[in-house]
């Protein structure tokens, strides 16, 4: 039996839901941030699933430190969304769930640097 990867998990539903909320942008006719988000976003999951099959620690930990740096542009892209009024739409949602990414994989990232 397979171990559950939280990490892993919640990066592709949050991806599902920036999915979500990339359509709307576009229904908006916001194309820039959104393209953005879009791509920083669905970077964070690609990453941790190359992490997850890296061929060494080091490799791992680099991947990983990549997926929290595309997080990190990911929050950025939602606050400008959230205080720019650009849109009316809310983010308040993909705010809290971006910043409990970035909690966890800085934790991973610490952890996997100290080993």
């Amino acid at each position: 039996m397979k171990t559950k990867n939280v990490v892993k998990e919640k990066s592709f539903n949050f991806s599902l839901q920036i999915i979500g909320l990339y359509k709307k942008l576009i229904k908006e006719r916001e194309y820039i941030i959104s393209k953005q988000l879009l791509r920083s976003a669905t970077s964070i999951g690609a990453n941790i699933e190359e992490a997850d099959a890296g061929y060494s620690k080091k490799d791992f930990a680099a991947k990983m430190s990549i997926a929290s740096k595309e997080a990190r542009e990911t929050r950025y892209w939602l606050r400008l969304l959230k205080y720019s009024e650009m849109t009316n739409l809310n983010v308040d949602a993909d705010l809290k769930a971006i910043i409990e990414l970035v909690r966890l994989l800085t934790a991973i990232v610490k952890t996997a640097q100290n080993r």
